[in-house]
């Protein structure tokens, strides 16, 4: 029997968003496993060589799993494959010179800088929006990571809502309500980060 009105067994809207944020990251990871493959790569190891691209210092093998949601020995093994092909280098962690850290050779920094290139369509197409509508989208994904980290089902990141520098809603300033302790000077918010180097947690 149909429903009286053709709209009446909508989901929610909180489903359906959900649903579009599913389907975005389908396309988007289709294009980067086009250029896995291309490369030579698994998607553990292209996610390795993206989270390691702005992190010069290196990082250790658990927070790469963590990151990744995978096992241990699972990033383990991604990692030792890229360390063959001459990606990826063992060298001592910044914070504890016992402990080993995992960074990007020169030949690894350099195909990680291609990666974006496999999402180039998207970001055009994101582009084309409207900057009120690309500036509300970003908040909106910055709040619902906010959301997900404190339902800790999102990994840590070096983001601006999460820094001890950051203070929220500090100015009557529409365009940059924010203010960044570490520069002292108010944060647009369209320039929110979600991975700063000068990040410092809480």
């Amino acid at each position: 029997m149909k429903p009286e009105q053709p709209w009446q067994d909508t989901p929610p809207l909180s489903a359906r968003t959900l649903s579009a944020l599913s389907r975005i990251a389908s396309v988007l990871r289709a294009g980067e496993w086009q250029f896995a493959s291309r490369a030579g790569l698994n998607p553990t190891q292209l996610d390795i060589l993206q989270l390691l691209s702005p992190r010069p210092e290196g990082m250790r093998l658990n927070w790469l799993a963590e990151q990744l949601g995978v096992t241990a020995a699972s990033a383990s093994d991604s990692a030792s494959s890229l360390v063959s092909k001459g990606w990826l280098e063992k060298t001592r962690a910044v914070d504890d010179g016992r402990a080993i850290a995992l960074r990007l050779t020169p030949a690894g920094h350099d195909l990680a800088g291609h990666i974006p290139e496999a999402s180039q369509f998207a970001e055009a197409a994101l582009s084309r929006l409207p900057p009120g509508q690309q500036e509300a989208l970003y908040d909106s994904l910055l709040a619902l990571i906010r959301q997900l980290q404190q339902a800790e089902r999102f990994p840590e990141l070096r983001a601006c809502i999460a820094c001890r520098h950051f203070q929220a809603q500090r100015h009557a300033d529409p365009v940059a309500p924010h203010h960044c302790a570490l520069v002292d000077a108010p944060l647009p918010a369209a320039l929110l980060r979600l991975d700063c180097p000068e990040f410092e947690s809480r």
